[in-house]
């Protein structure tokens, strides 16, 4: 693997490894450095199933896999089919992390937003 995929948390380069990937696409080795920087704002642009999403979370759960109060990621998409498709994708990223993944939108069960809510934020 690459100089980029040292940079990321040893968990999440452990769940990299077990997906079978021999290597990150061109786009996640770009946009590593610059998410773990923290140092600027990061735009990701590119075609469907380039790896976006995967240049965007690889490096920020890197950042925030050791945060155990609130949350340390709040995505946001426009669409139900793209948070459920990536809320799929995501699920396995953060039981390795043991950081709860949590899709939220309208077709989501009041049950399962109060769940979260009651762990991640202490509501009751």
């Amino acid at each position: 693997m690459t100089a980029e995929y040292q940079l990321l948390d040893p968990r999440i380069q452990k769940w990299i490894y077990r997906q079978g990937w021999t290597d990150l696409r061109e786009l996640q080795k770009k946009a590593i450095p610059s998410i773990l920087s923290s140092d600027r704002d990061v735009l990701i642009s590119a075609a469907t199933a380039a790896g976006k999403t995967e240049a965007f979370f690889l490096p920020a759960c890197s950042v925030t896999a050791n945060i155990r109060n609130g949350f340390g990621i709040l995505y946001i998409s426009p669409l139900k089919a793209l948070i459920n498709d990536q809320y799929r994708r995501l699920e396995s990223l953060g039981d390795t992390l043991e950081m709860p993944v949590t899709p939220w939108h309208g077709d989501v069960t009041q049950s399962k937003k109060l769940k979260i809510k009651k762990i991640l934020l202490g509501f009751y």
